[in-house]
């Protein structure tokens, strides 16, 4: 089978079952499972799919609506917020970027809770409306309807002029090896701005994000200093960061 073939076939495949492995693919066509490593690396470099750890998954021309995630996992964004709590003292600046986990952490936060939070998430502000010692600083730029969030050049320049504790960066895909990478450009713009002007970044993911890309790298998992999932840390499948240095919790 030539390689066009080969493409056709693993783009029919995952229109069919919406998930494909490795070894599978290599089984059915009748090649090596580094080749076929090799061809859903090219897809994906082309936008036709997004990797995922052992193969590949269908990737979605109409993502969920802001409303429609953060609906989704809701069970594992309510664990997430709880640990990430520990992280939260009081005087900090805390950076927190777009994201329905990012909600829920902020949703967690105590009533009397006193800090000053540093956003580009306008769906924070309903939220943080009910905390009269929270102090929010909006960063402006062009709004991104089904995010909920602003982006852009003015966004960029904002968050430079800030200098954070914490910050909570929300995840779309995160790889112990590709590292964390977003599905928009600009995302990953005011991402690694945010990480570079924080004392301290705190990646948050469920565990559907774990072993999975996108086109736009942020950083490597080196830059972070804690991830935070809905799994337990000491879970096998966290191992690949652990053997990073990362704070697992």
């Amino acid at each position: 089978m030539q390689k066009e073939e080969r493409f056709d076939y693993i783009l029919n495949q995952l229109n069919t079952k919406k998930r494909v492995d490795y070894k599978s693919l290599a089984k059915e066509i009748g090649i090596s499972e580094d080749t076929i490593r090799r061809d859903i690396a090219m897809l994906y470099k082309n936008g036709l799919l997004s990797k995922v750890s052992g193969g590949a998954v269908i990737r979605s021309n109409n993502p969920l609506s802001f409303q429609d995630r953060s609906k989704h996992y809701s069970a594992a964004k309510d664990v997430i917020a709880i640990k990430a709590q520990q992280f939260v003292k009081k005087g900090q600046t805390i950076f927190m970027d777009g994201g329905t986990t990012i909600c829920a952490i902020a949703a967690r936060f105590p009533i009397d809770a006193s800090f000053k939070v540093v956003t580009n998430n306008m769906a924070l502000l309903p939220i943080l409306a009910h905390h009269k010692n929270i102090e929010v600083t909006v960063l402006g730029g062009a709004y991104h309807k089904d995010m909920k969030t602003n982006f852009g050049i003015q966004t960029y320049r904002e968050v430079n002029s800030y200098m954070a504790d914490v910050y909570f960066m929300g995840t779309c895909a995160i790889d112990a090896s590709e590292g964390i990478t977003a599905g928009v450009s600009e995302e990953g713009e005011i991402k690694r701005a945010m990480l570079v002007n924080a004392m301290k970044t705190i990646a948050i993911s469920n565990v559907e994000k774990l072993n999975s890309t996108f086109h736009f790298r942020v950083c490597d998992i080196e830059q972070i200093n804690v991830l935070i999932t809905d799994l337990p840390s000491n879970d096998i499948r966290l191992d690949d960061f652990r053997n990073l240095g990362i704070e697992l919790v």
